[in-house]
């Protein structure tokens, strides 16, 4: 049963009180695609700074869910892979997210429940990402428990998107993402409780080729960051 607890709507309504530049950037040759096979491969433990929202928001029962980082090599670099979700979803409309979603009963593992899910909403083939490993799983406030599934993606691919689900797929260069100078810490007084979240606002262009800011935020900004410090 749904608890009636504010969540933070319009992020941008909430003031920045920290940008992160004080972090080094991590540099070019750590974010090719063989130092991130690598890195994976190794077995130096990490320890991530955000494992979720810091609360939650329902009365249910955790639900497993995987999302998946696709890291697609371009010519000049790693991109990450980014859906903005349809406006009149339930949880979630509109914001920046990974492709993915909750487990199913036949799915084997989080893996598969990553790839399954890319593949419905995005339309990539499931044998197309070659998966590097997974990140520590991480707790929203609508309680999934959600494992990030890293991959690299090499092109060429089609994506169809699932309309229902997301209005469009767009990519980010990795090293923007892995820069923190880009990550902005905002805070939010909700319910005499106050709430931090991160942003990485990234100016991108649209499908009908028109300049947009795509606001990264929430989980997704702080499976970043995860990102970032297993990576450093």
């Amino acid at each position: 049963m749904s608890v009636r607890l504010p969540r933070i709507g319009d992020p941008h309504r909430y003031p920045v009180v920290g940008v992160d530049d004080h972090l080094p950037a991590l540099p070019a040759e750590a974010l090719t695609a063989a130092a991130l096979r690598e890195r994976f491969a190794a077995s130096r433990e990490w320890q991530p700074e955000f494992d979720g929202d810091g609360r939650v928001l329902v009365e249910r029962k955790p639900i497993a869910a995987s999302v998946l980082v696709p890291l697609i090599e371009r010519d000049d670099g790693l991109h990450v892979l980014l859906t903005r979700r349809t406006d009149h979803l339930k949880d979630h409309a509109g914001q920046v997210s990974f492709p993915g979603g909750r487990a199913e009963a036949d799915d084997a593992d989080a893996i598969a429940t990553a790839l399954r899910e890319t593949h419905e909403e995005v339309g990539l083939p499931r044998e197309q990402p070659q998966v590097l490993g997974t990140l520590n799983p991480y707790t929203t406030v609508t309680s999934y428990v959600i494992t990030p599934v890293v991959a690299l993606v090499r092109p060429p691919f089609d994506l169809a998107l699932d309309s229902f689900e997301v209005a469009e797929a767009f990519e980010v260069p990795l090293q923007f993402l892995m820069t923190p100078s880009h990550h902005r810490r905002h805070a939010a007084d909700l319910a005499g409780v106050r709430r931090y979240f991160l942003s990485m606002p990234w100016q991108g262009i649209d499908a009908q080729g028109q300049p947009r800011e795509y606001f990264i935020w929430g989980a997704t900004a702080a499976m970043l960051r995860n990102l970032y410090s297993f990576l450093r």
